[in-house]
């Protein structure tokens, strides 16, 4: 019997961590787990583990040589100057044991959602454990060794022929992934983020459209710093809603950083939970429109692992399983209490964000009008293909 979604998580996740300061924490995905269990919205029986990815499965992103590299490195037998020509032993992305198996189990994560929704098990998978869209073919960039989202929409084009469209709401532009389809006509790839004026990995510019037979297959939405919620929707909702009719594909695969927030460290975004709630929303809605609800969805970036990522991430599953009704009000008090006492920082005690936090943005209609200019840029290829 086909189940309505697919929750792909084992806690052998956690095991992808670089060291005790660096700021991608993976324990988010653990805070996440136990607050949906706390609202009773997951149950063990709905969690799928994930499976460590062959070594063939890689090789449809990632070069023979890096592979070797990242094994070689998780086993500290990699010289640092070899490491560096790899994007290995960086600050952003330090060697820890097993590096391999770690990032393995995040790639075989997601080919596990995808295998779940296109063998028919289920209209929906969420693996939050994934979105490390930085990854190139030869080289580790951005907290991301093997990129999952890559490489999981490579196996859906090789083993399964579909279309696909990957919406990418990171604050982080998703570069790793449109370079690696950036010629291929059957994957549309759309990324809403902040502007790279200020932010990594500064690219994700409006004329950066696909080459070849994937031009026009290519859509970039780079929002001004200090963006707030209405902005932020405008620019999603319009650009979504017009690039899946334009493209009409067969899958969705959508990445869900929680790193446009507010209270994010690496980011100078100004949304608040609210977007958290629209996105997959939308995300649902044209994935049953055109898809025949085929929707695969992972995480990302989020960095505030406390205040932020366990209700952004809780509203993706409450979403995909028609359970948002238990997202309304206080949280609940067996989390708080579960966590507060480790939590660095006070703890939310409601699902959405007090009206008033945000300070008021001076430049708030010149960052909407900014804003707005964009999304009219990078959708103007769909008008003039319609003329």
């Amino acid at each position: 019997m086909k189940n309505n979604a697919t929750f792909v998580y084992s806690p052998e996740l956690l095991s992808y961590k670089f060291n005790q300061h660096h700021p991608f924490n993976q324990k988010r995905l653990e805070l996440t787990v136990d607050l949906l269990k706390s609202i009773q919205a997951l149950s063990d029986e709905q969690i799928v583990p994930p499976r460590k990815a062959s070594d063939d499965e890689l090789q449809l992103i990632h070069d023979e040589d890096f592979i070797e590299a990242v094994k070689r490195a998780g086993r500290q037998e990699l010289p640092m100057d070899r490491a560096n020509n790899f994007g290995l032993g960086t600050e952003d992305t330090p060697i820890f044991p097993n590096m391999h198996e770690a990032s393995s189990l995040i790639v075989g994560g997601t080919i596990t959602a995808v295998d779940s929704v296109m063998e028919g098990k289920s209209d929906h998978a969420l693996h939050l454990g994934g979105g490390l869209h930085h990854g190139f073919r030869g080289r580790a960039s951005g907290f991301c060794i093997y990129n999952d989202c890559s490489i999981s929409i490579a196996y859906l084009r090789q083993k399964y022929n579909v279309r696909v469209l990957y919406i990418d709401t990171d604050a982080h532009h998703g570069d790793g992934v449109q370079w690696a389809f950036y010629d291929d006509p059957d994957v549309c790839t759309l990324s809403i983020h902040e502007t790279g004026r200020y932010l990594f990995p500064g690219t994700g510019q409006v004329h950066e459209r696909g080459t070849g037979q994937g031009y026009g297959f290519t859509f970039n939405i780079p929002l001004d710093a200090f963006t707030e919620d209405e902005s932020w929707l405008h620019a999603y909702k319009t650009s979504v809603e017009k690039v899946v009719e334009y493209f009409q594909p067969d899958i969705i695969v959508s990445q869900n950083g929680a790193d446009a927030h507010y209270y994010d460290p690496l980011t100078h975004l100004s949304a608040s939970i609210k977007i958290y709630q629209e996105i997959p929303k939308l995300a649902h809605e044209i994935a049953h429109k055109y898809c025949d609800g085929k929707w695969i969805a992972v995480g990302g970036g989020g960095y505030d692992i406390w205040r932020v990522v366990p209700r952004a991430w809780s509203f993706i599953w409450l979403e995909m399983t028609n359970q948002r009704d238990k997202a309304t009000g206080k949280l609940p008090e067996d989390w708080l209490e579960k966590w507060t006492a480790q939590s660095p920082v006070p703890l939310p005690t409601e699902w959405m964000d007090p009206v008033d936090m945000v300070p008021v943005i001076p430049r708030k209609k010149e960052i909407e009008e900014k804003n707005a200019q964009v999304v009219a840029m990078a959708l103007k290829i769909i008008q003039n293909s319609k003329l």
